[in-house]
């Protein structure tokens, strides 16, 4: 029956589909026309093991932002190859803090891959200026460069510049004063007729408010977390609001739509508590798999403060649902840190996951946090897994672990460091985990989630005394490849890793730098199998 499912899931893909131009009415475009689609003959057979494999939601869909799609699934849908060399590098910071040495505690966005293989990068120069650089996948060629005159919100831990790419057609990346700006063909430096793809600036509460108000809006409204785009072309994304303006916009989340309208709705209105009056620093907004719900988390807005998980319908941002985060060893309210990229990930049956650090903050637990686990309406707090700090949980299809023996369609893939510092033996390792089995809790009477497999870091780590300590996970979104039967993961040693599931073994590794203490970053599998990740403010594309 699953397979059958996602039969028809792909059948819904290559029907005509309506999509609206900027600048004309409604067009109809035939699958193989439709942006995003790749035209690949696969044997039968092949499509139907994959099928199986595979959540539909995750084929023919491009890298389009953090943890690959609406979901954050972290679900390639392509093999990835060997990673047997770096293929090109570029850096995505130009003035990195520390001088090159020291802990980088800046979050790196994710880059974005489109269909026709170009990989766009977001880069910042010291937090004080951002660009997107578009470059030729398999060869790192550079394709062109898009400045943007946005700014931070305020912050700890500099906060990731995180674009999405909506229907493999319009790039959307954020702007001053909680704007959007656009950038049409996303693969050409130049259009048909010589120019630049379209461009343009959407402010969801409205360009005339904008324009004749820029430095009021400027000084007041800075978008706070990644863009998320859905399967229509719509862009959702938290802001924060730190001062009066003539929009009367108080903090909250926006959409805007693929040809510009825009609403929102305020971080208060999702729960009614006055003191969560911030969307999460960082927290990509995730949609459910019909498209009908989008999640984020709120907070007080402090850097280990407390805050609520919430619901609202897509197309009218109207609240629906909401739960307090809460610490399930203690009962108190999990932090929401500000220094976290963590985001809801939404399962193939509609559970969200969402990763918190513990109550009270920020040891007892060895600094891992919780990943919480609910159902799709927020109201039953299932089993949680043993780590959640920073990190979005990516999902790996059951038939991608030969042997196990377990339920469930989809198992979890999480980070499982264990820090020193923080009590823990520092063995950090990566975990998958089964969301409908449980085990005790190694570091507290809690149950948690079962492990199915896990793995640890090779390289010892010096600062915590050396072996058993190894050096830390450094992924806050992982690349599950399902084709392969394996996830690349990313270490502060400065080397990437294949985690092969068959074997349970890091069965390929590439050192890309020397190894730099950083926060955490993602790892992404392009169209063609490259691999893309950061490390040491530089981001590394490699393959076979």
């Amino acid at each position: 029956m699953k397979c059958l499912v996602a039969l028809f899931c792909v059948a819904a893909w290559q029907t005509p589909v309506h999509a609206q131009s900027p600048d004309s009415g409604p067009t109809d475009r035939r699958c193989d026309e439709a942006p995003g689609f790749v035209n690949r003959v696969i044997p039968l057979a092949v499509l139907a093991d994959l099928l199986c494999l595979v959540p539909a939601q995750s084929l023919s869909v491009p890298w389009s932002g953090y943890g690959h799609d609406p979901q954050h699934t972290g679900i390639s849908a392509t093999a990835g190859q060997p990673l047997n060399s770096i293929h090109w590098h570029t850096p995505v910071d130009l003035n990195p803090p520390g001088g090159g040495s020291g802990p980088l505690f800046v979050h790196y966005g994710s880059p974005v891959v489109t269909a026709g293989n170009t990989v766009i990068v977001p880069a910042g120069n010291g937090g004080a200026s951002f660009q997107l650089q578009a470059f030729n996948g398999a060869n790192g060629a550079p394709v062109y460069t898009l400045t943007s005159d946005y700014s931070l919100p305020p912050h700890s831990w500099t906060p990731p510049y995180g674009p999405a790419l909506a229907l493999d057609s319009r790039l959307f990346y954020a702007g001053a004063g909680g704007t959007l700006y656009y950038r049409d063909l996303p693969n050409a430096a130049k259009g048909p007729n010589g120019q630049a793809g379209a461009t343009g600036q959407f402010a969801f509460y409205g360009m005339p408010i904008y324009l004749a108000n820029q430095a009021a809006m400027n000084a007041a409204v800075q978008i706070s977390t990644p863009l998320t785009a859905d399967r229509s072309g719509n862009i959702y994304f938290g802001f924060t609001v730190t001062g009066s303006n003539p929009a009367g916009l108080v903090s909250g989340i926006a959409k805007v739509s693929y040809t510009g309208a825009g609403m929102w709705t305020s971080a208060v209105a999702l729960t009614n508590d006055s003191g969560a009056n911030q969307i999460a620093q960082n927290c990509a907004p995730a949609l459910n798999n019909t498209q009908t719900l989008v999640y984020v988390a709120t907070s007080n807005g402090a850097e280990y403060g407390y805050g609520y998980l919430t619901s609202m319908t897509a197309a009218k941002l109207a609240p629906v649902s909401y739960v307090g985060l809460s610490d399930p060893g203690t009962g108190d309210s999990a932090a929401v840190s500000t220094d976290s990229s963590a985001s809801p990930m939404v399962g193939p049956d509609g559970d969200v996951y969402y990763g918190v650090l513990e109550a009270p903050c920020c040891s007892w637990h060895h600094d891992r946090g919780w990943l919480l686990h609910f159902d799709s309406t927020l109201s039953a707090l299932k089993t949680p897994g043993s780590f959640g700090w920073d990190d979005t949980a990516s999902v790996v299809p059951a038939a991608a672990i030969p042997g196990y023996a377990g339920t469930s369609s989809y198992l979890i893939l999480t980070k499982y460091n264990n820090y020193a510092e923080a009590g823990g033996n520092g063995v950090n390792e990566v975990a998958v985990l089964d969301p409908t089995a449980t085990q005790p809790d190694a570091y507290s009477s809690v149950t948690v989630l079962k492990e199915v497999i896990t793995v640890k870091g090779v390289t010892a780590d010096p600062s915590d005394g050396g072996l058993p300590s190894v050096r830390e996970w450094c992924i806050n979104t992982a690349a599950v490849d399902p084709f392969t039967k394996s996830a690349i993961v990313n270490s502060e040693d400065g080397a990437v890793y294949r985690w092969d599931f068959a074997s349970n073994s890091l069965s390929q590794r590439l050192t890309l730098t020397s190894g730099r203490g950083e926060a955490y970053t993602p790892t992404v599998i392009g169209p063609d199998g490259t691999s893309y990740a950061i490390n040491d403010a530089i981001l590394f594309a490699v393959g076979n």
